[in-house]
């Protein structure tokens, strides 16, 4: 009796640890992702923002509404994103503050 309880207990384990590696995986798969998309958006605010700064569009209210909005999902996504901390791009995270720095700096 004891075998069998013993061998019960042997595979269920096994299956757990399948079952923990494999949401490993998505759990890593999602957090890349999730960085990804956050200098994605990262990007494309700075874009925005330098595409305000040009004489033919500064003071146009749909840009700077869109600044806004950009604003507000980068901050959400950056909520999210600090529970995946280990899959952040450091470096690139840096290029594009410094490509903030600089489109802050023209105007």
């Amino acid at each position: 009796m004891s075998y069998v309880i013993i061998t019960v207990s042997v595979l269920i384990n096994i299956l757990l640890i399948w079952y923990i590696i494999a949401l490993l995986r998505k759990f890593m798969f999602i957090s890349s992702s999730l960085s990804d998309l956050f200098l994605m958006m990262r990007a494309f605010q700075i874009f925005i923002k330098s595409l305000y700064g040009m004489d033919n569009y500064h003071g146009e209210p749909m840009i700077q509404e869109m600044i806004f909005r950009i604003k507000e999902v980068v901050t959400e996504i950056e909520n999210f994103r600090d529970i995946f901390e280990p899959t952040l791009d450091d470096e690139l995270e840096e290029e594009l503050d410094e490509s903030e720095e600089e489109a802050t700096i023209s105007h």
